[in-house]
């Protein structure tokens, strides 16, 4: 509701409003104003916590991924350390045994040399002791002699003629 009043030619208007009617609108715009802030705020908490959880599950994966590659290093230097390790061992083991191998071919040769020395030895014995005798028929000697690992056989014959 209004009044109007006109003085010399000048326009007033007044106009009263019901104050509990301007109240309420006041009232009605606050909350309006209120829930839309919570609604912006609500809008933006989301999509900060969205962001937060992508930023996180990124920094996982990474962490995820580095942690894989190291592994796969240390697994591979874990390979390389058994393969040194075996090529260590073979390479000991095959050195022993060429040792082992050579170690009996000499002993082997030492006892044959020294078998042949004692075949040779007699055979210089009997020589000399023959050559001393005086044989009225004069025999020939003929001997054969297998030298083994474990014996010695030695045959002589004299041989008349």
């Amino acid at each position: 509701m209004g009044i109007q009043f006109c003085t010399n030619g000048h326009l007033i208007l007044i106009v009263v409003e019901d104050v509990e009617e301007t109240i309420e609108w006041q009232i009605r715009k606050k909350q309006k104003a209120e829930n839309d802030f919570r609604k912006k705020r609500a809008a933006a908490t989301e999509i900060q916590a969205w962001w937060r959880g992508t930023l996180l599950r990124r920094t996982l994966l990474h962490a995820a991924l580095r942690a894989w590659i190291i592994q796969r290093w240390w697994r591979k230097t874990l390979v390389r350390l058994l393969l040194k390790k075996r090529r260590a061992a073979l390479i000991t083991y095959t050195n022993r045994e060429r040792a082992v191998v050579k170690l009996q071919s000499l002993v082997r040769m030492w006892r044959i040399h020294w078998r042949y020395c004692q075949v040779l030895n007699a055979i210089y014995i009997i020589q000399c002791h023959w050559q001393c005798h005086n044989c009225q028929t004069c025999a020939l000697l003929r001997g054969h002699c297998v030298v083994t690992a474990t014996h010695l056989q030695f045959h002589i014959e004299i041989i008349n003629p």
